[in-house]
């Protein structure tokens, strides 16, 4: 075994860990140079028994094969790789001489990622390595997000004891395994991006679950999100591809589906259609092999009949439509949910509920939904840590506020959702010290996404009076 360079990579690092199976010593020690040159971790071997032996003994990102070594047979070995080596394999390009171009297919059929033509050049080299790099280093962190959602996620996505809640969680099982579109409908705050979640978790597929918020984006950035673009495309950067090709094999999840413009529903309507599409600035048709879920909190057929969304592509996204109700429908879940989410944020040491707390929980009318009660056991769990319990007085509603708006006192009676949730925020920040970790873990969201909203509405941090 030869090894050229040293260190490992790591995603996103753009360092790869290579393994070079080739019997011709000169081509061995030529391909690991380069690679070596552009900053990669090259390990070669010259057979078969020698490779297999090296993918024991370490991981690698990608595999570089010759399928013509004398003593070995490299088809049989790309199916090793592809099949036996521990998920997720290495990226596998086979190297051929051009009079052996249909052995190379007959190993991408096995799951090589391309192919090399001897003699290659060295920049065509680079490019395919890199390419399979990124693939593996996607499929990567997949693996990561999915073992750190099964972990997050130990409690079942939906928690209800409402009987028509029931039957939409026994809908599910029976679409979740099926290919067909699914539309998911209901109130802001019902728990629709939760469904899709358990939609995709349900199903067979092994992609990862993409999601696309038509609301918070433009036309223009959001056609390039969707379906990618070439490098010198208008957009101005490199190549980059889409929402669309990146959930492959996967489930694309579209929030708020009805604030797509005209020209977006009929693209995507097209896509759907052909099942292929064109990344912006391209020629190349990119075949889509995904699930769709999409949702909306508006009365699609209402929007067809006004004209403002397109009734073929309704037809093709509402093969299944799904309804969630509204909060103030599964009053009986209410207090399963405050439960279910306190548990959430203080384990075996949970405060409980006292009589009039529940009793004010359910005489609120909860325009904000599942999120909007969310919101509110977060903010009482922070102001009563350590007490073991929560009253009325402790919760952000009043008893004069049932059926209206989220208030603490007259002045936030009729608060939109949106400035709920940067009261919201506001008031996490506040609890918290400003340690803004703690408090994105708090509500639920990731770090980034708390910089964004603190940008968003103007926060500033308060800063310490000097003694």
């Amino acid at each position: 075994m030869r090894e050229a360079g040293g260190g490992g990579g790591g995603p996103g690092s753009g360092r790869v860990t290579a393994l070079v199976v080739e019997d011709e010593e000169n081509l061995s020690q030529s391909l690991s140079a380069f690679l070596r040159g552009r900053g990669h971790h090259v390990v070669s071997v010259a057979d078969s028994r020698s490779a297999l032996q090296a993918l024991r003994d370490e991981s690698f990102d990608v595999v570089l094969l010759d399928l013509g070594m004398r003593d070995s047979d490299g088809l049989e070995l790309v199916r090793h790789i592809r099949a036996d080596v521990d998920p997720p394999p290495p990226e596998v390009i086979v190297m051929t001489g051009s009079a052996s171009v249909e052995t190379a297919i007959t190993g991408m059929k096995l799951g090589a990622y391309d192919y090399l033509s001897k003699p290659y050049r060295m920049a065509e080299v680079d490019v395919v390595v890199r390419r399979a790099y990124e693939k593996f280093r996607l499929a990567k962190e997949n693996k990561s997000l999915q073992a750190r959602l099964s972990r997050i996620d130990a409690t079942p996505e939906v928690v209800t004891q409402y009987a028509p809640m029931h039957a939409v969680l026994s809908l599910l099982g029976r679409i979740a395994p099926t290919e067909s579109p699914v539309l998911i409908t209901g109130e802001s705050g019902t728990g629709k991006r939760l469904l899709a979640r358990a939609i995709h978790r349900l199903s067979a597929r092994s992609g990862p679950m993409v999601e696309a918020d038509v609301a918070v984006l433009t036309e223009a950035v959001l056609e390039g999100e969707l379906f990618g673009h070439e490098r010198g495309s208008r957009t101005g950067g490199g190549r980059k591809a889409g929402l669309i090709e990146l959930a492959s094999n996967g489930t694309l999840l579209i929030e708020e589906v009805g604030a797509l413009s005209q020209k977006l529903q009929a693209k995507l309507s097209r896509a759907l259609e052909s099942r292929s599409f064109v990344r912006l600035g391209g020629t190349q048709k990119v075949e889509i092999g995904l699930r769709l879920i999409t949702s909306s909190n508006h009365d699609l057929q209402e929007a067809v009949a006004a004209g403002q969304f397109r009734e073929e592509l309704l037809t093709r996204l509402n093969v299944v439509t799904v309804s969630l109700p509204p909060l103030r429908d599964r009053m009986s879940d209410v207090p399963v949910l405050a439960r279910h989410f306190l548990g959430q944020l203080g384990g075996a040491a949970a405060p409980s509920l006292t009589a009039d707390a529940i009793a004010l929980l359910e005489s609120y009318d909860w325009p904000g939904n599942v999120r909007e009660l969310r919101a509110v056991m977060e903010r009482s769990f922070l102001l009563t840590r350590g007490r073991g319990e929560i009253r009325a007085q402790d919760l952000p509603l009043s008893a004069t506020g049932a059926s209206g708006g989220p208030s603490r006192s007259a002045a936030r009676e009729r608060l939109t959702l949106v400035e709920l949730e940067r009261q919201h925020i506001w008031d996490v920040l506040t609890a918290t010290g400003w340690h803004q970790g703690e408090a994105a873990r708090v509500l639920g969201i990731s770090e980034k996404t708390l910089y964004r909203k603190i940008r968003e509405f103007g926060f500033e941090r308060p800063r310490r009076s000097r003694a």
